[in-house]
């Protein structure tokens, strides 16, 4: 990727322009020492003179008013504000009219900024002062005052922090009083100018050393680039965060995030459009290309004959894509698409604000899209894919810290969609999209994840895990059997990649890792453990341990044993955890295999995989009382026991009797007021305790063989 520069025949200004400002995709407008201020439109070529401005007026800076705030706003929204040499600034109509001017600095106003929500303007001088006014033009407070002029100046992507130049440092200042401010040197000549990303959450910088600089909002330095020839004097990020541009004397350079220039590759096919490409993605067997009027969506299996359709604003920041679907994202919302073109729903939720939305923080399966709340990054807002509705019940998926990144599992059947997502502490969780009416457990998966991706043809995780490049070969098996997930993880040293690498993709078995220094890297892990969800997704048991056979690794029959409990199978379960020496749970299955009845069975299964209330659930619905009694018993759950117990007023001597049991092991005085009151006057006979329990077994297995429950689902003898 270049830049394209054209250069009109005629200059529109007869004097240095100073700013420059966008409105849309394809307009611009530009204001000169000329005390001009042109429109231009890409589309047309055309130019106008919107006005001519007094001639002490000399502009500095132009910085348009925020445009995702919804229609209400919308009037504000066609202003921008323009600062001067003579210590004001200016709230300037879209139509050229000057609304109000304010007497701000002593000296110039060197930069002006509207915060993102449009509430605040942050303006800063030649005085050295940093200041805050209203939307209309009233002062608010003098942030900061210094005996350096303050060159440029940018909003936190919260609206609660301010970052501003004082010579040769960077200065983060919160708005609220006494809170801690970040300062640090950047640079070794004079900052010229900077600039922070809302949806990347990264700094520029630029100054007199010849430089420009990414930081992080810590002030780590992420890049820095060599000297060049003169002071960089502009640098300005790409709304959506991709890349940024770099100006210097008769140089103008676009880099990406990580600070490297992109360069034109060779291609086979040459693909020609008729107005300027914003945004492409390619995956899936497609296409995406977004102009400033019109998306492309081609198959590779036909590169001559895209389908193309409108769109509604030409400023689409994301593309992402499923296998069924493509979402875009522009100032105006959020839009699915299918391949054919077919517009398939727009989720919304209150206060979504689509300028910071990302790969990070959007995710899309073939069913399910998540969105990461900016107002509170605890939440995730789940929605159905073909309607756009919230999932479900409406719940939301609540973190108890802030989120960093999330990612859909690409994959399986609906009710089986989990989401994986790193929080601020670096931890990585996952839990299951579906929830059931319940809340489902959010389980820790791994610590100091930097990034993450899931493959996109079966359900294997990847992640930068500290120094080391991990693959949760079934990240399912958390749920199934906590104890075997270290078995079933591949893990390999990762320092090779640099600090800060990220996962760009993860396409098959390939792996591709971009560098700090912007080189990528592809890993290729083993073929093997994606045939082998492919096997599980088609019940291909003895295929399945046959390749387990034939690779013979440990992570292969960890993974069979987690995916044979997880689908029910038993016999290959006992096969698997046998194959990896978990002896005693080999012990377990062949107990579960001699129970008497369905209902039982599964019930132990469940257990075997941590899920108790829904063992319980399954034999109370069967009617097996005691049974449910009972796994309370032995997991000493004592309330719960007593409880189901007096509940269904069967088996409370039961209970009691074993509550005593264990107390007379240890030693231990009854001291629970529910158990003395039902142990009063209540004689423990164990003879008729057990000729009950045998009753009840004679009983289960009596259902069991006459048919009632002979049908056994999902399970194998």
């Amino acid at each position: 990727m270049r830049l394209k520069i054209s250069l009109s025949k005629e200059p529109k200004h007869q004097e240095l322009v100073s700013c420059v400002g966008w409105t849309t995709a394809e307009e611009l407008y530009s204001c000169s020492d000329d005390h001009q201020i042109v429109k231009w439109n890409l589309l047309t070529s055309e130019t106008s003179l919107i006005v001519k401005l007094p001639d002490d007026i000399y502009p500095i800076d132009l910085h348009w008013f925020p445009k995702s705030l919804g229609i209400k706003k919308q009037t504000q929204a066609e202003s921008f504000v323009l600062t001067s040499s003579d210590g004001k600034f200016h709230l300037i109509s879209k139509l050229g009219r000057v609304e109000k001017s304010v007497e701000a600095h002593c000296g110039a106003v060197l930069a002006g900024r509207w915060n993102y929500e449009g509430t605040a303007l942050v303006t800063v001088g030649e005085d050295g002062q940093v200041k805050i006014w209203s939307k209309t033009g009233m002062l608010r407070s003098t942030l900061a005052q210094q005996g350096t002029p303050v060159y440029s100046v940018a909003w936190g992507p919260d609206s609660e922090k301010v970052l501003y130049t004082a010579g040769k440092q960077l200065i983060i200042k919160p708005l609220q009083p006494n809170a801690k401010v970040l300062q640090w040197k950047a640079h070794d000549g004079i900052i010229l100018k900077v600039d922070w990303n809302s949806v990347n959450d990264l700094i520029l910088s630029a100054g007199e050393d010849c430089k420009y600089k990414v930081w992080d909002s810590y002030g780590r330095v992420l890049y820095g680039s060599q000297p060049h020839e003169h002071p960089i004097t502009s640098v300005a990020w790409a709304p959506d965060g991709e890349l940024f541009a770099v100006g210097s004397f008769h140089t103008l350079r676009l880099c990406d995030k990580t600070g490297v220039r992109n360069v034109l590759n060779d291609a086979v096919d040459l693909l020609e459009f008729r107005d300027r490409v914003i945004k492409a993605s390619l995956n899936h067997a497609h296409l995406v290309v977004s102009t400033s009027l019109q998306c492309y969506v081609f198959s590779t299996k036909n590169w001559n004959t895209p389908l193309i359709f409108d769109l509604k604003e030409g400023t689409v920041s994301l593309i992402l894509q499923a296998e069924r679907h493509f979402l875009l994202v522009d100032g105006g919302g959020i839009y699915l698409h299918s391949y054919e073109g077919r517009f398939i729903s727009s989720p919304k939720f209150p206060g979504m604000r689509t300028d910071i939305l990302n790969a990070q923080t959007v995710s899309l399966s073939n069913d399910t899209i998540a969105i990461k709340d900016k107002a509170d990054e605890k939440i995730i807002f789940l929605f159905e894919a073909s309607t756009g509705k919230p999932l479900g019940d409406g719940k939301l998926l609540s973190h108890k810290n802030e989120i960093s990144e999330i990612a859909l599992d690409q994959k399986g059947l609906t009710n089986d969609r989990k989401i994986a997502f790193i929080d601020k502490n670096r931890d990585l969780y996952i839990t299951s999209v579906k929830r059931f009416g319940k809340e489902e457990q959010i389980i820790k998966l791994g610590t100091m994840v930097h990034t993450l991706a899931w493959c996109d043809t079966c359900n294997i995780l990847c992640g930068i895990q500290d120094t080391r490049f991990t693959v949760w070969y079934y990240p399912n098996t958390i749920y199934v059997d906590r104890d075997i997930l270290p078995k079933t993880l591949y893990e390999r040293d990762a320092s090779e990649y640099s600090k800060n690498p990220h996962i760009v993709s993860f396409v098959g078995n390939q792996v591709t890792i971009r560098r700090a220094d912007g080189s990528l890297v592809h890993i290729s892990i083993s073929p093997y453990p994606a045939i082998l969800h492919e096997y599980v997704s088609s019940s291909k048991w003895e295929e399945a341990v046959r390749l387990c056979r034939f690779v013979k690794e440990q992570s292969m029959w960890a993974c069979l044993a987690a995916m044979a409990v997880a689908n029910r199978d038993m016999v290959t379960a006992e096969i698997a955890y046998a194959a990896v020496g978990e002896i005693d749970k080999v012990r377990y299955i062949n107990a579960i295999k001699d129970l008497p009845s369905r209902e039982s069975k599964m019930a132990h299964i469940l257990m075997f995989s941590g899920n108790i209330q829904e063992a319980e659930t399954v034999l109370l619905q069967a009617g097996l009382v005691y049974q449910a009694i009972q796994i309370n018993i032995n997991l000493y759950n004592w309330e719960r026991a007593l409880e189901l117990a007096v509940k269904y007023k069967t088996h409370v001597d039961t209970v009691l009797a074993y509550r005593q049991k264990f107390l007379d092991t240890f030693g231990k005085q009854e001291t629970n007021k529910r158990y003395l009151q039902y142990a009063e006057g209540l004689q423990i006979d164990w003879e008729k305790i057990k000729a009950k329990i045998e009753m009840e077994i004679t009983k289960e297995r009596d259902r069991s063989s006459s048919g009632q429950s002979s049908k056994s689902v999902g399970l194998k003898h």
